[in-house]
């Protein structure tokens, strides 16, 4: 019965998965700040720890196939079931014992979906924030290379002429 090394992977990934969380977070703050050096180590970081849940989910995906089952919550559920079918023949003490593995086990696999949903959540809307950046420094950078006029008047109160380019360098 594979539910020993299933809730030391679980367990594993969820330290690395609030770990992870809490880059997130702290990247959004160097976004704020646009201090990519901080971010850059906090995307190296980062690295390992996806590496790490990648390895346990693979580990996992394959004990469960090992087992008979599919490699998804559901499939974790009917191992869990399979086993309280097979732990009848045991002792009361190894029922119970059994039991409680599988209930953390299940408990453990819910907690780490509901981390990992909110690294999701967490992670798209730092993309955002990229994104927002990007086209800020885009926009920008247009304006000073005389690319596109800002809605700027001059002394006599008519609009600016910005039709002509330059080089950054000019601007």
């Amino acid at each position: 019965m594979p539910n020993a090394p299933l809730l030391h992977l679980l367990t594993e990934d969820i330290g690395a998965a609030q770990r992870l969380l809490q880059l997130i977070e702290d990247e959004l703050q160097a976004l704020e700040a646009r201090d990519l050096e901080r971010l850059q180590s906090l995307l190296d970081a980062k690295l390992p720890l996806l590496q790490q849940m990648e390895n346990n989910g693979r580990q996992r995906s394959q004990l469960l196939q090992q087992a008979g089952v599919s490699s998804d919550r559901q499939g974790l559920a009917e191992l869990a079931a399979q086993a309280g079918v097979s732990s009848d023949r045991q002792g009361l003490a190894e029922l119970a014992a059994l039991g409680s593995v599988n209930a953390d086990t299940l408990a453990r696999s819910d907690e780490l979906g509901e981390l990992l949903e909110q690294c999701k959540q967490a992670n798209l809307r730092n993309g955002r924030v990229i994104r927002s950046n990007q086209h800020a420094t885009g926009r920008l950078l247009d304006i000073l290379r005389g690319q596109e006029t800002p809605s700027l008047y001059d002394r006599r109160g008519s609009a600016t002429q910005g039709n002509r380019q330059r080089p950054l360098s000019q601007a």
